[in-house]
């Protein structure tokens, strides 16, 4: 053990330290291998999109676990557009492609219905915002990287505005790039119905209606869910916020996020955190100094201001050696946690089966995005 920490320290030193963690397993050897799944929801945010709203905010966690289930060494980014119309609070609000899921997380946390009262609103320039403006990788810097967008709503396009481009020339735009875009109309009208099949045939995708409250989103608590909180409260506690203080907050912020999710959110961010990570990370994104040097980060480029308050006023010898230990219990906290997320897994499809044979989830938005996403990333 002593010779294990001098090597480690003399790494550290050095600044080659890579921490040793759960071993990542090797891409299945297939030529149609998924690289990459990039994911944009575009939302109606105007008044009657309220039940949607909440919805999306409780399954956000269950949708990416589908992408990861089925792609595990896919990069995975996430992106939002909301928009309403002139007028209102705002006409549009982006928020970039990013593999900082918690991130994504934390800005539809900030969406709240709220204006509207009178048809069509801004569809044309949020798709024209997600099509051209989100950070979408191109075909020629990685192969086989499956890009989709949802458009969410539930009242149709302003096409008398002389200022936006309109939604063909968009969708255009976004067959030259490879995105497939779907429509999902969240009740409406016959009108509605009419722009949005049509937006969905020229965007390559699917069209499909969903009752207004978003199809009665049920959450599936399960018996194991207090044991994984209290697993992902210890691992948690191995993170170490480091870098400017807007980004130690940050990171704090992502780890107050299980505390305020319900139980079946805060249990799904934890398998999505820990199936994509490998068991390597906490929290997604930058921030967090054990996963950082997981990656190559070297301790010596950070000034001592920017490191964690707790090890400020350490020697060199004393904080290699508390990162050290911070990384150990993370590989057998994260062993424990991905043992308690298979069973709750388990538990979790036998309940859906349940409610699929009674037909409870047939409509609902997370099962209508989940399915559509399987079929899509497969390339059907």
């Amino acid at each position: 053990m002593q010779f294990i920490k001098k090597v480690y320290l003399l790494s550290v030193l050095t600044g080659s330290v890579i921490l040793s963690g759960p071993a990542h397993s090797e891409p299945a050897n297939n030529s149609a291998q998924v690289n990459g799944v990039e994911v944009v929801f575009v939302l109606d945010t105007t008044g009657s999109m309220n039940g949607l709203i909440e919805g999306a905010k409780r399954k956000i966690w269950s949708i990416a676990n589908t992408i990861v289930d089925q792609n595990p060494d896919a990069k995975i980014k996430m992106g939002l557009v909301a928009y309403r119309d002139i007028g209102d609070d705002y006409v549009t609000k982006s928020f970039n492609l990013t593999t900082d899921i918690q991130g994504i997380y934390a800005n539809l946390l900030t969406f709240e219905a709220d204006g509207g009262g009178d048809a069509p609103e801004s569809v044309n320039e949020a798709l024209d915002v997600a099509v051209t403006k989100q950070d979408w990788t191109s075909e020629s810097s990685q192969q086989n990287v499956k890009r989709i967008i949802f458009l969410v709503g539930d009242e149709p396009p302003h096409m008398d505005y002389k200022h936006d481009r309109k939604y063909p020339v968009v969708l255009k735009d976004a067959t030259q790039k490879g995105i497939i875009v779907n429509a999902i109309q969240v009740d409406g009208t016959t009108e509605t119905t009419r722009y949005w099949k049509e937006i969905a045939k020229l965007g390559n995708g699917k069209y499909i209606a969903i009752p207004q409250d978003g199809g009665k989103v049920v959450d599936i608590e399960t018996p194991y869910d207090d044991e994984i909180i209290q697993v992902q409260a210890a691992l948690n506690n191995t993170v170490l916020a480091y870098g400017t203080k807007t980004r130690k907050v940050a990171v704090e912020n992502k780890k107050d996020a299980y505390r305020a999710a319900t139980k079946s959110s805060a249990a799904e961010m934890s398998k999505y955190v820990n199936k994509s990570s490998k068991g390597a990370a906490v929290v997604t994104g930058k921030g967090d100094l054990v996963a950082d040097m997981n990656k190559g980060l070297k301790l010596e480029t950070i000034p001592e201001q920017e490191l964690p308050e707790v090890m400020q006023k350490m020697d060199v010898e004393k904080r290699a050696i508390f990162i050290q230990e911070q990384n150990a219990k993370r590989i057998e906290l994260a062993k424990t946690l991905k043992e308690k997320v298979e069973k709750r897994d388990a538990y979790v499809l036998e309940q859906k089966a349940k409610m699929q044979k009674a037909g409870k989830t047939k409509d609902s938005f997370d099962t209508v995005v989940e399915k559509m996403l399987s079929e899509q990333i497969k390339g059907k």
